[in-house]
């Protein structure tokens, strides 16, 4: 489910490596030596959660359904034109970002309000596409995978030292 959940991202135009840039971004003044590659392995671990396949699945499929104009009105419109107070899209994707505690919510909060790296591009909805749950869920997953190096890299700091599994 993880592969066709990368796949659906991808067609889509979101690539794993652009999520794990964003992690890095949030996480670099805290963890100066964090690489891209941690962020990617973090980012695969949240992707191998259920709840984030399926509200990436759930997401997606709507995004597309609205494009297509296969929603029924109203909802139709208000998904193809992402209306400020909808707020649907931001619950299902807290539902990725719950998978790693709390420490999450900041990290989604401060995303959809920056709307940094390719969320930015996502909202802007470029070339007909509708991306009103993919932005979220992409900072969803960020956030998330924010949260669990923070889990992390703090159990490591907590025992002295030490190695930690990043599968966690």
């Amino acid at each position: 489910m993880r592969d066709k959940a990368i796949e659906l991202l991808a067609s889509r135009g979101v690539a794993v490596r652009e999520i794990a840039l964003i992690v890095q971004s949030l996480q670099q003044q805290y963890l100066p030596d964090l690489s891209v590659e941690e962020c990617e392995a973090s980012v695969m671990a949240v992707l191998d959660k259920r709840e984030a396949q399926h509200a990436i699945f759930t997401g997606i499929a709507l995004d597309i359904l609205a494009e297509k104009g296969q929603l029924p009105e109203p909802l139709s419109e208000i998904v193809r034109t992402d209306e400020p107070l909808y707020g649907v899209d931001e619950i299902l994707a807290l539902a990725i970002t719950n998978i790693y505690g709390s420490v999450g919510l900041t990290s989604f909060g401060y995303l959809d309000k920056v709307k940094h790296g390719v969320i930015g591009e996502l909202n802007k909805h470029a070339h007909g596409r509708v991306n009103t749950f993919l932005d979220d869920l992409i900072a969803g997953v960020a956030a998330a995978a924010a949260a669990r190096i923070a889990h992390q890299r703090g159990r490591v700091a907590q025992k002295g030292g030490g190695g930690s599994s990043l599968d966690e």
